[in-house]
């Protein structure tokens, strides 16, 4: 009859066996998997770079569903596309903001300073809607953010063609538009001037007949 202790010990031995077994199968595994890794790479080393880069590279975008058509072109063709425009009162005073500031520049220069006015709306710096960043200041002369509020002539409209293309910009600004082009400016200024916040301020672009640079953030000292 074997005793409880002679039961123990062959308990032990056969796990002892189990284990260097197992061991043994590890190390096995390890040496094959080594083995095969080895080759692999000896494989991919007289693979040239251009071919390792193509079969190891994403299919391109389109390939894979997903969507890369430009649906912000910067043109006046483009612009002539859009349906005519209409809106609320922060949409007439952003078209408004755009026929006297930008009318006379490109398409892109119009969507330019268009971002400017609502990089300024999202800045903690400035009024929190459209018609009070561009009404900031209106009533001091020359002392407004925008110079055609402040500078006595009426804001009279006299170039409907002009008006339907910045009603355009406005809207389609307001609705989303992606804001890609002055580097989250907000501020800008003609070429023929020179203020004194433009030797503080790092400039983002230079789009027409605008400068634009984007106001340094002011952290609190401790």
């Amino acid at each position: 009859m074997l005793t409880v202790r002679t039961i123990f010990a062959v308990i032990s031995a056969a796990m002892m066996a189990f284990a260097a077994t197992a061991a043994t199968a590890d190390e096995l595994l390890a040496s094959r998997l080594g083995a095969i890794l080895g080759q692999e790479r000896q494989a991919l080393s007289v693979v040239p770079d251009a071919r390792l880069s193509m079969l190891t590279s994403l299919p391109p975008a389109n390939e894979r569903g997903v969507d890369t058509t430009n649906r912000l072109i910067y043109d006046r063709d483009f612009l002539a596309e859009q349906p005519a425009a209409s809106g609320g009162d922060q949409w007439e005073c952003l078209a408004e903001a755009l026929y006297f500031e930008a009318r006379g520049e490109s398409v892109r220069g119009m969507f330019a300073v268009g971002e400017v006015i609502l990089n300024r709306v999202d800045t903690d710096a400035y009024p929190d809607t459209l018609c009070g960043v561009i009404n900031q200041g209106t009533g001091r002369r020359y002392a407004c953010q925008f110079t055609y509020t402040c500078d006595g002539r009426a804001e009279t409209i006299g170039d409907p063609r002009s008006w339907e293309r910045v009603g355009k910009v406005a809207r389609i600004l307001i609705d989303g538009a992606p804001r890609a082009l002055t580097g989250g400016a907000t501020h800008y200024h003609t070429k023929a001037v020179n203020p004194s916040w433009a030797r503080r301020f790092p400039r983002t672009a230079s789009i027409g007949s605008h400068y634009f640079y984007r106001q340094p953030i002011r952290t609190a000292s401790k």
